[in-house]
């Protein structure tokens, strides 16, 4: 999410006539576009301001600005920590950047930080606003933005706002002209996409019960409208236009998950076969302590009834190790889970308190950090045995990959992307980031694939936008 925001923030700036700087000493507008989810981005935030601030006083006409989430939460404490900041706003209110930019200039520094998204102006979705996209033949798709879970360790609905969905007709009309510019992969993007559409539906229900009350409507109107999550028709249609060769989404919830879209998944061939699934836990009283609303149990359940109808799929999760009051028999059952799960990759954290969550406040209950470091040691033992299980299988298979560019660490070597979101290395010449590939694997690490070019499938295709300023 906060990727796409820091798009559309470089889009609008370029729209007004700036261009990318090769760094920050030639920059006349610096943007810190902040994560919170953990305690290491509020340490990079600050002492990247302090570095910044030798440029401000050697060039009082630069202007420093902190958006995002840290900006949200920390509000004006950032200008009282860095006083040589010049404009701060939060996740609401994205649209706003250039109009503070130039208040700051003319009255000071500025901080602007709404408490909710304005749900009637087209700009409350990033997707709304111009962007300069990092991938030319990838995009970002904003389906709803906020969060209505009560995850006890997370801050996201506190700073992101409650959960609003975008109407579905503006989501595919988006997909549409992204596939007309030639952008091939989009990724649909939420907090919690499978819940998609509920809000609208209860919108509409309500409508229609006051249209029943007045008369204008028939009493069976608003019987009729059932609430229910959307998302499993949005993946159909947006997986439908032509053009479009992959759809991915990040991220669901485990409780939300259901049949439908799993079936959506198998029966559209632009669907990709990747499922990131958050398990968080194995423990069923931890998952309880974090009010997320199923069990190791039934989170394996979801995740077979995945397997039965999407055979061939990969599954990714989030765990996080040391949460308040995790026992070594909690920790066990994350491992069982772990292992039972044969996930294909993981993003493990140890627990971060964040101010303002629930969790931040068991402050007895937190764990010796000695002893999470053990337990994260060994959960990335499981991990990567079958992690490296996953990537292993696939050798002697010709996958699918999109090109992404050339390796970073070796000449004459390509870097490509499957369906199941692995990296392949591959050595080709004259492929442009974007184009679609035959590779055959013929080596695997826990990390990374390696194959030989068959051949290609699909030239690139995107165009490139060149801003335009009105003089």
């Amino acid at each position: 999410m906060n990727e796409h925001d820091s798009e559309r923030i470089a889009g609008m700036l370029e729209a007004d006539g700036y261009s990318q700087a090769d760094n920050a000493e030639d920059a006349d507008v610096v943007v810190l576009n902040t994560c919170c989810i953990r305690e290491n981005a509020d340490n990079k935030l600050y002492g990247t301001l302090g570095n910044l601030k030798p440029l401000k006083d050697a060039n009082p006409d630069l202007q420093i600005v902190v958006a995002g989430c840290l900006a949200q939460k920390d509000r004006d404490g950032i200008q009282e920590r860095a006083g040589h900041v010049d404009v701060v706003f939060g996740t609401h209110n994205v649209h706003r950047a250039m109009d503070l930019l130039a208040e700051a200039k003319q009255t000071g520094p500025v901080t602007e930080i709404w408490e909710q998204a304005m749900v009637d102006e087209d700009a409350t979705f990033p997707s709304a606003l111009p962007a300069k996209r990092a991938t030319d033949y990838a995009g970002w798709l904003t389906i709803q933005i906020g969060c209505d879970n009560s995850c006890a360790f997370c801050i996201v609905p506190a700073v992101r706002g409650q959960e609003i969905s975008r109407p579905f007709d503006d989501i595919v009309a988006e997909a549409e002209q992204l596939a007309a510019n030639g952008v091939t992969e989009v990724t649909l993007l939420g907090q919690n996409v499978n819940s998609y559409g509920r809000d609208l539906s209860l919108a509409a229900r309500k409508a229609a019960e006051q249209a029943q009350a007045s008369g204008e409507q028939p009493a069976t109107a608003a019987n009729s409208i059932k609430i229910r999550p959307q998302f499993a028709s949005l993946l159909r249609s947006v997986g439908q236009i032509d053009g479009i060769r992959r759809v991915r989404f990040t991220s669901p919830h485990p409780k939300d998950m259901t049949p439908d879209v799993f079936a959506a998944m198998a029966d559209v061939p632009s669907v990709v076969p990747h499922l990131h699934f958050p398990l968080q836990s194995g423990s069923d009283r931890i998952l309880s302590a974090m009010h997320r609303g199923y069990t190791g149990a039934r989170f394996l359940e979801k995740l077979a009834a995945a397997r039965e109808v999407i055979p061939d799929l990969a599954v990714s999760t989030d765990i996080i190790v040391g949460y308040p009051g995790e026992t070594d028999d909690d920790f066990e059952a994350t491992l069982e889970v772990a292992a039972a799960a044969e996930f294909d990759s993981a993003y493990t954290f140890v627990f971060s308190p964040r101010p303002g969550t629930e969790a931040a406040e068991l402050v007895d209950q937190f764990c010796d950090p000695k002893v999470v470091q053990d337990r994260y040691e060994r959960l990335r033992v499981v991990i990567n045995r079958f992690g490296l299980a996953k990537y292993r299988a696939r050798i002697g298979l010709i996958e699918e990959v999109v090109v992404e560019g050339a390796s970073r660490k070796n000449e004459g070597v390509l870097t490509g992307r499957t369906s199941h979101n692995k990296i392949v290395h591959f050595k080709a010449e004259n492929l442009k980031p974007g184009t679609y590939a035959l590779v055959e694997i013929v080596d695997a690490t826990r990390q990374y694939l390696s194959g030989n070019l068959v051949e290609v499938t699909a030239r690139a295709t995107h165009r490139t936008t060149i801003p335009v300023a009105a003089l």
